[in-house]
């Protein structure tokens, strides 16, 4: 099964009333029934930021599912207990989304590490398949972290590092995405355009800094070590 093609409205833990999904709804949107921040995405859907303490209530009183919008690798090194895998577009697809067998009622919760891009498109996509009462968690897992709240994957106790890689890109692409990939693993990151076209990545990462990555923005692709993109600006 396919979640980009099919919705399916079988049995979840459900409350009240919410919303969230990309396609072709373009007056989709959230609930939003405690006037949280809105996140604008591409897809022109505003997507509600849950602070990480709210997140983590609804989390200890089952009161809503979550779902990792990262990579298969990064949701297998270190996720939210209990999350499900369910990528954002710009992270992959996968064949079994278990996000498709939950009512369109479910609250849910998306989240990532950069630190609501990916989970802000994954839950725009949501809202736009009728899931409404989707948000996303504003200080994404970083914050989920520093709350010492419940962790699973086979690398949590490793040493992580916050990496930022900064650049610029033709200011006519604001409010685009650029992408960062580790060439040899599956790993991706991405981050907005700003007006002024500048654009900062943010990568949680405990591999070498020897490693390679690909930057790709609308106008350009740079490879290079993580050392290398971290030591000075990029751009075409």
């Amino acid at each position: 099964m396919n979640r980009r093609t099919v919705l399916a409205v079988s049995g979840a833990t459900t409350i009240g009333v919410i919303s969230g999904c990309l396609g072709d709804d373009s007056n989709a949107t959230a609930a939003n029934e405690f006037d949280y921040e809105l996140k604008s995405t591409p897809s022109g859907i505003d997507v509600p930021l849950v602070p990480v303490r709210d997140a983590y209530q609804w989390y200890k009183n089952d009161e809503a599912k979550f779902a990792d919008a990262r990579t298969r690798n990064q949701y297998e090194e270190r996720r939210i207990k209990g999350a499900v895998f369910s990528p954002a577009d710009d992270a992959g697809d996968v064949e079994e989304d278990p996000v498709e067998e939950w009512s369109t009622d479910t609250r849910i919760v998306t989240y990532c590490a950069c630190p609501h891009h990916l989970s802000s498109q994954r839950a725009a996509s949501l809202i736009d398949a009728g899931y409404e009462h989707t948000y996303a968690i504003n200080e994404g897992l970083g914050g989920w972290i520093n709350g010492g709240y419940p962790l699973k994957g086979s690398m949590v106790d490793a040493e992580w590092e916050l990496y930022e890689i900064d650049g610029t890109a033709d200011s006519e692409y604001a409010g685009e995405m650029v992408r960062l990939e580790q060439i040899e693993e599956n790993r991706v990151e991405v981050a907005p355009i700003q007006d002024d076209g500048s654009y900062t990545l943010q990568l949680h990462y405990a591999g070498s800094t020897d490693s390679q990555f690909r930057v790709e923005a609308p106008d350009y692709t740079v490879e290079g070590t993580l050392e290398e993109l971290t030591s000075e600006m990029i751009s075409g």
